[in-house]
């Protein structure tokens, strides 16, 4: 008898149930809590803040869609004034301020996160979370937030995006962080993912892979 790995399109098609929702509360709740601290604003505009890990996390163990749900359901929250964004702001203001593309990429951000990290259904491998972290969690967000920003403070792209380069330090620390943090949860605690991941055919045991007579 062969045994065959689940298809890995079974996770992301299933319906979402009490415990999927329950895992976007939790990680909506993380990037609120990691805004208590506060943050420290550049320039007099947009503020560095640890929320920016929370989006990372959330992209890399929900995945794509239940990342970015996570952070879409954050943000109406924040649109009906609850102060969930660092320094304990809310309303509708904060999505006509600078900051405004900022929050809006992480949504996208994480849902670029979890296509990178679990691309074709398989394990999260060290190198494609470091990645996926990077271009979603960095690129992503960066490139929905600078034009936002540029807009809204009536300056140049060029100066705003050279102005932005200062957030790059903290955003690396943060990307090496929750990478860390992913690769220990794939192997300590895999259920942390909730998922089913595909096996590649060099992966399966020759014992498994070939018919019993």
């Amino acid at each position: 008898m062969t045994t065959s790995p689940a298809p890995a399109g079974r996770t992301r098609l299933r319906r979402l149930d009490a415990t999927d929702l329950a895992r976007v509360a939790v990680f909506a709740a993380v990037v609120a809590v990691l805004g208590l601290p506060g943050g420290f604003t550049v320039f007099g505009s947009v503020p560095i803040t640890a929320q920016t890990l929370g989006v990372m996390l959330a992209g890399a163990i929900l995945g794509p869609w239940l990342g970015a749900l996570s952070m879409t359901v954050l943000l109406a929250l924040v649109a009906v004034g609850l102060p969930l964004l660092a320094g304990g702001r809310g309303g509708i203001g904060v999505f006509v301020g600078p900051s405004a593309g900022y929050a809006l990429g992480w949504i996208v951000g994480a849902l670029v996160i979890g296509l990178i990290v679990h691309a074709g259904g398989r394990k999260p491998a060290p190198w494609r979370t470091a990645l996926g972290i990077a271009v979603g969690g960095i690129l992503v967000i960066y490139a929905v937030g600078i034009p936002v920003q540029s807009l809204v403070t009536r300056l140049p792209l060029g100066p705003t995006a050279l102005s932005s380069l200062v957030f790059v330090p903290g955003d690396i620390v943060k990307a090496v962080i929750a990478t860390a943090i992913v690769t220990t949860l794939v192997r300590a605690y895999p259920r942390a993912f909730r998922r089913v991941w595909a096996v590649r055919p060099a992966e399966v045991p020759a014992r498994d892979a070939a018919p019993v007579p």
